[in-house]
């Protein structure tokens, strides 16, 4: 199956949609601003990832090469009592091949993976992170919103990933520009009850830059 079999027209212009994880590598095509890997999660692991207690959910921010994000997971996992069982490894597992899958897309020898459980109204302004690239992948709960920049203010027209599907959105960072950026926000829950678990991943090249910005946070 090629390239272009694998993908669908998303419902935002410069969205890739896509039902295979290398047609994520979309994302590196002139006009992609965004690549949506639609996929959806087994009930028996949304199930289970969704009734657990927010406390056992693991939550952390590293720096680290991508072999190793399995190895961090589990240690994560047994921090925060998350019960060893087979949906536990298919969660820490699926971490670690999209860790993989970013890294090769992006060519970067090094990831920021962080992991986040939200329960509030964290970055509800639609925005361009400063960066080349970005994964976001929600695990529970709604998932990232994108919408197309609007020179009059905010977008009117506004979709949401799926729950599970990881997003790679270009930043501001990225070599060439589009004529419309594609723009994403946390979705607003404040009030709610909901509680989301986020990982997001970041491309690294410069290992010593990247952990002096750390040392500032």
């Amino acid at each position: 199956m090629t390239l272009h079999q694998d993908l669908t027209k998303g419902a935002v212009d410069g969205v890739a949609v896509t039902a295979t994880p290398r047609g994520l590598s979309a994302i590196q095509r002139p006009g992609c601003a965004a690549a949506i890997w639609e996929r959806a999660p087994l009930e028996s692991f949304q199930s289970w990832i969704d009734a657990r207690a927010l406390e056992e959910l693991p939550r952390g921010r590293l720096i680290l090469q991508p072999h190793a994000v399995r190895a961090a997971m589990h240690d994560m996992a047994d921090l925060h009592g998350m019960p060893s069982c087979d949906e536990r490894t298919m969660f820490v597992d699926d971490v670690a091949a999209l860790s993989q899958i970013f890294a090769t897309l992006m060519d970067a020898p090094y990831l920021r993976l962080r992991l986040g459980v939200v329960t509030g109204n964290a970055c509800r302004k639609f925005h361009l992170d400063s960066l080349t690239a970005r994964l976001i992948c929600t695990y529970r709960g709604t998932g990232t919103q994108y919408a197309l920049a609007e020179e009059d203010g905010e977008p009117t027209e506004v979709f949401t990933a799926p729950t599970g599907s990881p997003i790679i959105m270009r930043g501001t960072r990225w070599p060439s520009g589009l004529p419309r950026d594609v723009l994403h926000r946390s979705p607003p829950i404040e009030g709610s009850g909901e509680a989301r678990l986020v990982l997001v991943l970041d491309p690294i090249q410069d290992l010593e830059a990247a952990q002096r910005e750390e040392a500032l946070h």
